[in-house]
């Protein structure tokens, strides 16, 4: 075979690999589960991740730029909290408590922008201070104890169905045909991939590199947001420690799905993918019988896996 086929042959994989590892996760669990490939399996399995899914488009902007976002699981059981919170206890209703919620989330992610961008502090430790924060300001605003008494118009965001499709799923395939585009067709897009890519040439073009990460921080808080009121709503009642280590999976995703640490290069078809492994992974094991803790380990070392082909990719080009 000549070099040019072999070539593009070589980058084809690299650039599908995710999928085929995806495909190979699900054909090991149906062979060792015959519950797996149900239809009530695979439904659980979508508005399983979906919600995670959710909260990784927002890290994909994120993780574009070069940056990153520790804050979104506490970020998730606040709004959560706040969005339950002002429904029952304030009886601002459904609708005016998740509205509340979700413009706490989004300015929360504004503030994780000032503070990089105007404080001039590494994502790390900025998001990292307001995970502390925002997990602390749960556990005051819920007083340690779940809230509970959720009307149907509340739970039916993480409870409902339309045309036999869970309402998380719904909302996912939205945010991701809606993220799809900006990221591919827009300018703002093209300006994320530049920030990320080469964040010099980015400023020399006449781009502000500086709105741009700002902006990424707002939809990661809005993301967040938005999944921690769907997950409130699925539990029917707002937990102050629920989405603890949803980072974790948050952050996995984008990368395991070949969005590159460094920034610049990724998208959103490998974020879903990347979630998906997450929930097959969850899902197949749980039926496995296998304890959660040792879930807990294999995520990690796959994890790791992810980013070291990620700094492979990285040094060969």
């Amino acid at each position: 075979m000549p070099l040019g086929p072999l070539r593009k042959f070589g980058d084809s994989l690299r650039r599908f690999s995710v999928f085929f590892i995806f495909l190979l996760i699900c054909l090991f669990f149906a062979t060792v589960s015959e519950r797996f490939l149900t239809m009530a399996n695979l439904l659980n399995v979508a508005l399983q991740t979906s919600i995670i899914a959710i909260v990784a488009l927002g890290m994909t902007f994120t993780i574009l730029t070069a940056g990153i976002d520790l804050s979104v699981g506490s970020l998730m059981a606040l709004c959560g909290a706040l969005a339950a919170g002002l429904a029952v206890r304030q009886e601002l209703g459904t609708y005016g408590g998740i509205g509340l919620a979700l413009l706490v989330g989004t300015g929360l992610g504004l503030v994780n922008g000032l503070l990089i961008i105007r404080g001039g502090m590494p994502p790390f430790v900025a998001t990292l201070a307001m995970l502390a924060v925002a997990r602390g300001l749960t556990l005051v605003y819920t007083d340690g104890r779940p809230i509970a008494g959720l009307d149907s118009n509340f739970t039916f965001w993480g409870t409902g169905d339309l045309l036999e499709t869970p309402v998380p799923v719904i909302v996912l395939a939205v945010l991701a045909m809606i993220a799809f585009v900006v990221l591919r067709y827009t300018r703002y897009g093209l300006y994320v991939y530049a920030t990320g890519g080469n964040e010099e040439t980015t400023r020399l073009a006449g781009v502000s590199p500086n709105r741009i990460k700002l902006s990424v921080y707002v939809i990661s808080g809005f993301t967040a947001a938005l999944g921690g009121v769907l997950l409130t709503a699925r539990l029917w009642s707002a937990q102050p420690n629920a989405a603890v280590g949803s980072e974790l999976d948050a952050i996995a995703a984008p990368v395991l799905g070949g969005v590159s640490l460094f920034g610049g290069v990724g998208g959103v078809g490998g974020t879903l993918v990347g979630a998906f492994i997450i929930g097959v992974l969850s899902n197949g094991l749980n039926l496995m019988g296998v304890p959660s803790f040792y879930q807990q380990v294999i995520k990690g070392v796959v994890l790791i896996l992810a980013v070291m082909l990620d700094l492979m990719t990285k040094r060969r080009s």
